[in-house]
């Protein structure tokens, strides 16, 4: 088909929408969901019944909902909701709010970066503090956008198999390490480590980041509570320079070690650089190399990393089913090999327990993106539930007869017919939807900081 054709048909599909007798009632509706780029489409009903029986609303027929995506580059608008609720999770556990006391911003706080080590040299692109480029070991300086910036300098001499190794095995050395911090602190308060929850608790919230390299490294925001979380103060002889000590030694202690195809023992750590910093929430420079980072600017930071894909490899976003398929995807030759060596480790029945073809798309890394403790802040599904009640209330709201949300059921039966738009054109619509959406968000934030 040339490209002549596909525009033609492109343009014909756009204008049948357009003029199409039911394009109004669609545009409201993907209006509603923020211009969700793949909306799920149900058909069925739902109702809204009084505890006394009465059908107080009802609504049948074909509806759509929602993708709920994280990722922008699948989805950009359900990602920006995916992002808010991050935020509010995020900065619950610093400032209180969200059903956290306000006191917990109080309790030693820090911002911890924990990176994967080196598994060969590669291009980088380092900055003076005068703004010059500093030359890469190839001799080049690098620009911003150059897509060898992470790429193996000898790709034949990197190791992709530890690599890879080290991305599956990444959650588990985040365990080891909690396991060891929290040993770390019984032994500081003088504590066995069984009986260390009798007298504080740990709690934290973690997002795991794509380097341009293709590994992934843990932002980390990790608290000190009382024994009863949050709502408890801190034991006295631990502040946040105590913390900061046990964070990094250990980080420098743990380790995982596995074998490699040829049973040679592989010895797995953190990378060098472990970077831990003070919260606070008074308004100074955030996210600076030598600042302390204000708690809302980095809810802001880390929420933003939580809804990214694997960087320049972002085109793998979906599981693969056939290694054919990758050398028609629009990746650099490291991120290649990164894919090819999981599917092929994957295939060993040494590794077989990883999974990681599953997971070759996510170049080895089986984690979840966010992951917080139990009593670090507020849910997911909490937020969610908010958004819910919201929504049902201003239902009840506009009743002749308004009730309160408490005094009714809402019964949904709704089965799934499709997935995603029908044709382009309505991708492309909701797509401007979306971006529209985005920049008013952006226009009354700016305007926000002009007036306060």
């Amino acid at each position: 088909m040339t490209a002549t054709h596909t525009t033609s048909q492109h343009d014909h599909d756009l204008s049948r929408l357009l003029r199409s007798d039911g394009f109004q009632d669609w545009r409201r509706e993907v209006t509603a969901l923020g211009g969700c780029a793949a909306p799920i489409r149900l058909t069925g009903s739902s109702r809204i019944l009084h505890r006394d029986g009465t059908v107080l609303a009802e609504r049948d027929g074909d509806i759509l909902a929602p993708c709920g995506n994280r990722r922008a580059s699948v989805c950009p608008a359900c990602s920006d909701r995916y992002a808010s609720d991050a935020y509010h999770l995020i900065r619950s556990g610093m400032a209180g709010g969200k059903g956290v006391p306000d006191t917990a911003a109080a309790h030693p706080r820090l911002f911890v970066t924990l990176t994967a080590p080196s598994f060969g040299p590669v291009h980088s692109r380092r900055v003076t503090a005068r703004g010059l480029v500093v030359p890469c070991r190839c001799g080049e300086k690098h620009h911003l956008d150059d897509p060898r910036v992470g790429t193996a300098l000898d790709p034949d001499s990197h190791d992709y198999v530890g690599a890879v190794l080290w991305q599956a095995h990444a959650g588990v050395l985040w365990n080891r390490f909690a396991i060891r911090l929290r040993r770390l602190l019984a032994g500081m308060l003088g504590v066995r480590v069984r009986d260390f929850r009798e007298h504080a608790r740990l709690s934290y919230a973690k997002v795991a980041e794509y380097q341009r390299r293709g590994l992934v490294h843990f932002h980390a925001v990790i608290r000190l509570d009382g024994p009863d979380g949050p709502w408890t103060a801190p034991p006295a002889g631990i502040g946040a320079a105590a913390l900061q000590g046990a964070i990094q030694e250990a980080a420098r202690a743990v380790s995982v070690t596995v074998d490699r195809p040829d049973g040679t023992p592989l010895p797995l750590a953190w990378g060098r650089q472990v970077d831990t910093r003070p919260i606070t929430s008074t308004a100074v420079a955030a996210l600076e190399d030598d600042g302390e980072i204000t708690d809302s600017a980095l809810a802001a930071y880390v929420a933003k990393y939580a809804t990214k894909g694997t960087g320049k490899s972002e085109a793998t976003d979906r599981p693969i089913r056939d290694i054919a398929h990758v050398r028609h995807l629009d990746i650099t030759p490291h991120h290649r090999r990164l894919i090819e060596t999981a599917w092929e480790l994957g295939g060993h029945d040494r590794y077989e327990a990883l999974n990681l073809r599953r997971w070759a798309h996510m170049l080895g890394f089986r984690g979840h993106f966010l992951t917080k403790s139990r009593a670090y802040s507020t849910t997911f599904g909490a937020i969610r539930g908010e958004r819910r009640t919201y929504r049902l209330g201003e239902t009840l709201a506009a009743l002749d007869t308004p009730v309160d949300a408490g005094s009714v059921l809402v019964v949904n039966d709704w089965t799934v017919i499709q997935f995603g738009h029908r044709t382009d054109a309505e991708r492309e619509i909701a797509l401007g939807i979306a971006e529209r959406r985005r920049e008013q968000r952006r226009t009354r934030s700016a305007e926000h900081r002009r007036t306060s």
